[in-house]
């Protein structure tokens, strides 16, 4: 699965211009998805030399992109900002925030959406699914 990873608010703590404080387990869990044959993307507003400090950030904790800024493999320069055709997105700006890391590698891992992710912590804990909103149960949508 090829999946764009952003990097300010995601990876790190959202300080930018400057690099934050890498947000826990980002690292780690990023290099264990991409042990699992995942290829990661580094999708950043970052452009230039604040973009160039981003991958070496993460090159030097051992994590290194398939691409950068672009789903196309054989690109040799990093680009600014552009739209990827990732089959997944992990980004602090989601509609309902950034789930913990854990949550995120076990989505990837298991190939589970996000709702699915919840419909299986709510089943492990033996607790009743949240609701269905009257949009959800009007439009059949999750």
């Amino acid at each position: 699965m090829l999946i764009a990873v952003d990097f300010d608010g995601t990876i790190v703590e959202h300080e930018y211009p400057r690099i934050g404080r890498e947000r826990p387990f980002a690292i780690v869990t990023l290099k264990k998805i991409q042990a699992e044959g995942h290829r990661l993307v580094l999708w950043t507003y970052r452009e230039g030399l604040e973009l160039q400090e981003a991958i070496d950030w993460c090159a030097q904790r051992g994590l290194e992109f398939d691409c950068v800024n672009s789903d196309d493999p054989l690109q040799s320069e990093p680009r600014g900002p552009r739209k990827i055709n990732a089959e997944m997105y992990i980004d602090d700006r989601n509609v309902g925030g950034l789930p913990d890391w854990g949550a995120i590698y076990e989505m990837v891992h298991n190939g589970w959406s996000y709702r699915r992710y919840i419909s299986e912590m709510h089943a492990r804990h033996n607790r009743p699914e949240p609701r269905r909103s009257l949009l959800q149960r009007l439009f059949g949508r999750d």
